[in-house]
């Protein structure tokens, strides 16, 4: 049975599972088929490839792998039973898509971070306090001005208007000082209550000690990740038996700590807060591929180790980080 796979560039060998050589397989060149909607790289383990299946729906596993940093004309993209996007790379021949990447998509642009503006609660709580103050100010005005009318006496025709006495001015000036100095009194003690509120919500969450029930948590999972060790890997697996790599993760956060965490990496990435490589502590999820939809994940055990589930050769192994094979983003979920 032949093959035409979608694949960019000469004809190549692929891997096949069982048997004891290389099988050649056609290739042809991405401008030889009209049909081919994108590109993408298989962003895998290094020297591993993935699995080629017959449907995306139960298919069976062809024998074929797509190695590693290959590139792949796609043809068709199809939504499985469960929710997962996969790739037609031949003429019924699937791959998963979360194994890959896009080749022709431009790299995000750099944003530049936003300037520091006031708090939000602080503006509007001083234009308040301005609002507040200038509303005393024109009150006490019109009082006073009120209470002068008032006190001033009927004017006859041809009568001399006498000029208000010094005590009676100054002691009207005094009231309305007082007033305006006690209507700003009033703003700052709120100002300074509300910023005393708000500090603790301000600091950032990596600033602040872990609770003993957090400390707890993330030491059942560094625990109960190790446990684990040794265990087969089995795509789709989810525990307790055999694991994939997004599956042991689930199973461990669900089990350690009560963390109910998606089924996948691209997922799994979205959970919890960015965290720099060099500041990981045990507990934290490491990633690789890209950082919006990687394609394997690990739990950070400490002493630049990690649990993942491997390979299928591997199984869930106890490994340490290297340069070779980085991670390209931490998350912190506890």
């Amino acid at each position: 049975m032949s093959h035409n796979f979608f694949k960019i560039g000469a004809a190549a060998a692929l891997t096949v599972t069982g048997l004891s050589a290389a099988t050649s397989v056609k290739t042809v060149s991405a401008s030889s088929f009209k049909t081919a909607i994108k590109r993408v790289r298989i962003k895998y383990l290094p020297g591993q490839g993935v699995r080629i299946w017959t449907n995306y729906n139960n298919g069976q596993f062809m024998g074929f792998r797509a190695k590693d940093g290959t590139e792949w004309n796609i043809a068709q993209t199809a939504i499985d039973k469960s929710g997962n996007l996969w790739y037609k790379v031949g003429t019924r021949e699937w791959i998963e898509a979360r194994y890959t990447e896009d080749i022709e998509n431009p790299k995000p642009a750099k944003t530049k971070k936003p300037k520091k503006t006031k708090n939000p609660v602080v503006q509007i709580l001083d234009k308040t306090a301005k609002n507040v103050a200038v509303k005393k100010k024109k009150t006490a005005e019109k009082k006073a001005d009120d209470q002068a009318q008032a006190q001033k006496p009927e004017v006859k025709k041809n009568d001399k208007v006498a000029a208000p006495t010094k005590p009676t001015a100054l002691k009207n000036t005094v009231k309305k000082t007082n007033k305006i100095k006690k209507a700003k009194s009033i703003v700052t003690n709120t100002l300074n209550k509300l910023n005393k509120a708000s500090t603790p919500a301000q600091k950032p969450a990596s600033q602040q000690a872990p609770s003993v029930s957090t400390a707890t948590k993330l030491n059942a999972i560094v625990s109960l990740a190790k446990q684990q060790v040794g265990k087969p890997y089995i795509w789709g697996g989810v525990g307790p038996d055999n694991y994939d790599c997004s599956g042991l993760v689930q199973y461990v956060y669900g089990h350690a700590a009560g963390v109910n965490m998606p089924r996948v990496t691209a997922d799994q990435v979205r959970v919890g807060q960015t965290v720099p490589m060099d500041q990981l502590k045990p507990g934290d999820l490491i990633y690789w591929g890209s950082i919006t939809s990687p394609y394997h994940v690990a739990i950070y055990v400490g002493n630049d180790q990690y649990v993942s589930a491997a390979t299928p050769d591997q199984g869930v192994a106890l490994q340490k980080l290297t340069t070779y094979y980085y991670p390209t983003i931490a998350k912190r979920v506890l």
